[in-house]
């Protein structure tokens, strides 16, 4: 087996761990001890006063390592630890998409550490990122908004079409065109809007409203859905239950939720929608007893693009179930699943109670309590 050959970095000229200062350290801590004895013990050993001198000694000792340690943390902490903590701030803020990150160095470019060069490297990166990310933000945005017109046009036109005199094989082909560009119209949607969350051009606007009005509205959204495909819906919900979140952007999380427990249930399965408040969290599921999912769908299935069911590709564009967790995390909310193939999912969203709720629920507890 080949050894690999030790490298070391050419913009690097100052360490931490030589060898003579060490040794100097040594000697030093040695001197130290060894001064009482020089200075004052070797006389009261002489006269056979020991005791006195044992004790003191040994409290002198503590003090002198308790200083020397103390010493070796302070410069732990100022040469590690403080200048890791700020690298590990950074890759956090990056982490939620702000490549506006910059970490200076600490010490002169021709006098620079591993520390220095960690930073230096990890500036480059994040530069390379945030020229990465402007380039696929601004192609997406420019992409979508030149296929809006087009697609509008097709649009409007096939409609016209569908008011003509048209045999039944014309009015199908009809139909498909609408419903493709209704799809594709969708995935540009999508797109954009998530490339808005990532990039943070969209920030949540929080508001405090009822969640159950909203659930309420979106499933009634679906209803000609429902009906069209013989699938049974249910809910269960609180009669108000509010929360502080983008009224907005919820409102996708629900609608794309509801879109894929639809579609992937079959005529006579049911849907159901289920929202009840537990131990200061409102929690919302939306369960059906379509197809299931397997464990390696389930453990893709936030990526973007990602379908783990082709034969109903048709019916979506991948990006669903990526915009609900972006949206969830900005919102501080939390998502989970359960799934089992030909059984069916749950889909479990988690939302902290709103604090004015919070109050009024201990408010009628007090009252139930007196």
């Amino acid at each position: 087996m080949k050894q690999e050959k030790k490298t070391t970095d050419p913009r690097i000229s100052r360490s931490y761990f030589v060898f003579p200062i060490y040794l100097a350290l040594f000697f030093a801590v040695g001197t130290l001890m060894m001064l009482p004895t020089v200075l004052y013990g070797g006389i009261h050993l002489i006269r056979d006063e020991s005791g006195p001198y044992v004790k003191w000694y040994f409290i002198y000792c503590v003090v002198v390592t308790a200083v020397i340690l103390s010493a070796l943390n302070l410069h732990k902490y100022m040469t590690v630890e403080r200048p890791i903590r700020r690298l590990s701030i950074a890759a956090k803020k990056v982490a939620e998409g702000d490549f506006s990150v910059y970490l200076p160095l600490r010490h002169a470019p021709n006098d620079m550490d591993y520390i220095d060069t960690l930073y230096m490297d990890f500036n480059k990166m994040v530069a390379e990122l945030g020229s990465i990310e402007t380039l696929k933000n601004d192609f997406a945005a420019n992409v979508s908004h030149e296929m809006k017109t087009p697609l509008s046009a097709i649009n409007n036109y096939v409609q016209l079409l569908q008011g003509t005199k048209l045999d039944t094989v014309q009015r199908e082909y009809a139909d498909a065109i609408l419903e493709s560009t209704k799809r594709l119209s969708s995935l540009i949607f999508n797109v954009l809007k998530l490339n808005k969350l990532e990039s943070q051009k969209i920030q949540p606007k929080p508001e405090r409203y009822d969640l159950c009005g909203q659930l309420a509205v979106c499933a009634i959204g679906f209803e000609a859905v429902w009906e069209k495909k013989g699938i049974e819906f249910e809910a269960d919900m609180e009669e108000c239950a509010y929360v502080e979140a983008d009224k907005e952007l919820m409102e996708l999380v629900w609608n794309n939720l509801l879109s894929n427990a639809f579609k992937f249930t079959d005529a006579g399965g049911t849907v159901g929608i289920r929202q009840y408040s537990d131990q200061g969290y409102i929690m919302v599921e939306v369960s059906d007893t379509g197809c299931g999912m397997s464990e390696q769908t389930m453990k893709r299935m936030f990526d973007k693009f990602y379908q783990g069911d082709t034969s109903h590709a048709t019916e979506g564009n991948g990006l669903g179930l990526s915009l609900i967790l972006r949206i969830l995390q900005m919102s501080g909310g939390m998502i989970t699943v359960k799934s089992e193939e030909g059984k069916g999912t749950v889909f479990r969203v988690r939302f902290p109670v709103s604090p004015v709720m919070e109050k009024e629920q201990e408010g009628k507890e007090q009252e139930v309590i007196s």
